[in-house]
């Protein structure tokens, strides 16, 4: 199987949606489909994390979650993995280099 670059979701419950559709709910995290662990490292089997292709891993940092929202938490670890650096942030920079 082909491994895909756009992240989808995994999730450790399900909750039908309005259509009959299943969602995930509770603990969420960003998920390569083809692979077994989510992006953050953890192993779906060993967790018991459900795949959900079909949702795309859509959260950003400044998503609030309520207690209407059937997702409890979203990783933070995976929120940076799919993020990446935000425009022009450096990881570091040189101040003062040796001769």
């Amino acid at each position: 199987m082909k491994v895909s670059t756009t992240a989808a979701v995994a999730a450790s419950s399900e909750v039908a949606g309005d259509d009959g559709v299943r969602r995930p709910g509770g603990e969420v995290h960003a998920w390569l489909p083809g692979q077994n662990q989510t992006v953050c490292g953890l192993q779906l089997s060993r967790t018991r994390l459900r795949r959900f292709p079909h949702v795309p891993f859509d959260y950003s940092d400044t998503d609030v979650l309520t207690e209407a929202d059937p997702e409890g938490y979203v990783c933070p670890r995976c929120l940076a993995a799919t993020q990446g650096r935000r425009e022009g942030e450096k990881g570091w920079v040189r101040t003062n280099p040796r001769p």
